[in-house]
């Protein structure tokens, strides 16, 4: 077990001497110094956990050291000494950085009692410390892969807005990592000790939703056998993520910007008003400004959650990350399935990087994942990938076309799909007929060559390429 390291500051040598006894038998290393100029260098100097300082020094006094050690050594747990208690010197040693008071003559007790409460304060501030570290590597830029210039425009103005307390709203398609940048604000605010919440504001219907935020009291509803605490009261102090935002309906949105207005809340069922202190980052994939004009989302409410706006481009507008993202993936699930593979082929790595990613980030991750799950070799080739982004395809189209030109799209791009596959095997199959001659394969399918040649390549082809099932 670690021993705690104690100084005394004290010119009489009774009380260092009884001090001293006192804490070695609870097992404290413990230094002493009989005047102040000697105390202050060893306090600037030392690594001490707790100091115990006399006020009235012959040379040098005690509320000269604190403000010293406060100016060069803030964070110091020092307990001042005296014989000469007053409410206005306990409030000055404290306005000054002391931790604690004694008034002499004090017991071992309640000398025992002070050191152990600054000892756990510390020990507690140490703690806090830690876990802000932690919780800021974790959610550092460096695990945000990205150094497009879009990106790193991004960085910049996270570092300004997350000290402060403003709301933020984070716009941009899904799957491009907008709760990541929200738990990077965060970390980087005066809020990183207190809890991060995330609520998907389209998996609730609205009733919920309200009683997940707001919480509610028994007999509110059916079912509400005991009051229930909400979202806004667990993360008071924090930071609340709000996902999703253009799927809130009018009332929700009303109540929102209540609550965002004049820190208070009603709880569903409530007649009592509660007070809230949580900071608001919201997100959505849709054009906020034209639900407001079309009458579809509140004006107020828009402004309010717009103060500081954050656009994150689509994965197809900064393609110079799409190969550290590849290779970042590639990395972090070679690791979970025990695999070790090189790489991506050429002819892979350069159709991952010009394909459009309607999922984004979180498309391109699925790939990587299923590519290494797949994998035999050393190295992605092209052979699976088309049935991946199929795959991928399917669920993002998860709902009907609403516009003609959105059903044409889908169209087009079933056409594009379907087809690409047949054209794409008709090759295939022309090659290993004519064992990769492409002279050959042109000619025994009706085509110029130079055409045959121009198919290939849109799909990633060469002349040894033989049938793929």
């Amino acid at each position: 077990m670690e021993t705690n390291n104690i100084l005394i500051i004290d010119d009489e040598r009774v009380i260092c001497n009884g001090c001293q006894m006192a804490l070695m038998d609870a097992n404290y290393s413990v230094d002493i110094c009989m005047n102040g100029r000697a105390g202050l260098d060893a306090i600037l100097k030392g690594a001490y956990d707790v100091v115990l300082l006399d006020m009235k020094l012959p040379d040098l006094g005690g509320m000269e050291i604190l403000k010293s050690v406060a100016k060069e050594k803030p964070g110091e747990h020092i307990i001042v000494m005296t014989g000469h208690f007053s409410v206005q010197n306990a409030v000055e040693a404290m306005k000054s950085g002391a931790f604690d008071y004694l008034t002499k003559p004090f017991s071992d007790d309640e000398l025992s009692i002070a050191v152990k409460k600054a000892l756990e304060s510390k020990r507690l501030k140490e703690e806090n410390l830690s876990l802000r570290q932690q919780l800021s590597e974790r959610f550092n830029f460096r695990n945000i892969i990205g150094e497009n210039s879009k990106i790193l425009k991004i960085f910049e103005g996270i570092e300004k807005v997350a000290p402060t307390d403003s709301t933020v709203l984070l716009c941009g398609e899904s799957g491009t990592g907008k709760e990541l940048f929200a738990r990077a604000i965060h970390a980087r605010s005066k809020r990183a000790a207190a809890r991060f919440l995330a609520v998907d504001c389209g998996t609730f219907s609205p009733s919920l939703l309200e009683s997940e935020l707001f919480g509610h009291i028994k007999g509110a509803f059916t079912g509400a056998v005991k009051d229930k605490a909400g979202i806004f009261e667990m993360a008071n102090h924090g930071s609340l993520f709000l996902d999703e935002v253009a799927n809130l309906d009018m009332t929700t949105q009303a109540k929102l910007l209540r609550a965002l207005e004049t820190h208070e809340y009603k709880p569903v069922g409530g007649n009592r008003l509660k007070k809230t202190d949580v900071r608001i980052i919201g997100a959505t994939n849709r054009d906020l400004k034209t639900m407001v004009d079309n009458g579809e989302f509140r004006e107020d409410f828009f402004y309010r959650l717009n103060v500081f706006p954050v656009f994150i481009p689509p994965l197809r507008e900064r393609k110079d990350d799409i190969p550290r993202l590849l290779y970042h993936f590639l990395r972090m699930y070679c690791l979970q399935v025990e695999k070790s593979i090189d790489g991506f082929s050429d002819d892979t790595l350069e159709f991952l990087i010009n394909h459009d990613w309607p999922g984004n980030v979180r498309q391109l991750k699925n790939v990587v994942e299923r590519l290494v799950i797949m994998a035999d070799g050393k190295i992605l080739s092209y052979g699976n990938l088309t049935d991946h982004l199929e795959a991928d395809r399917n669920q993002t189209r998860s709902t009907i076309p609403e516009t003609l030109d959105e059903l044409k799209s889908v169209k087009q791009d079933m056409l594009e799909k379907q087809y690409g596959q047949i054209e794409r095997t008709f090759l295939q199959k022309a090659l290993s007929g004519a064992q990769g001659n492409i002279t050959q394969a042109s000619k025994r399918v009706g085509m110029q060559r130079s055409n045959f040649s121009a198919l290939m390549k849109k799909h990633h082809l060469s002349a040894n390429t033989t049938e793929r099932n």
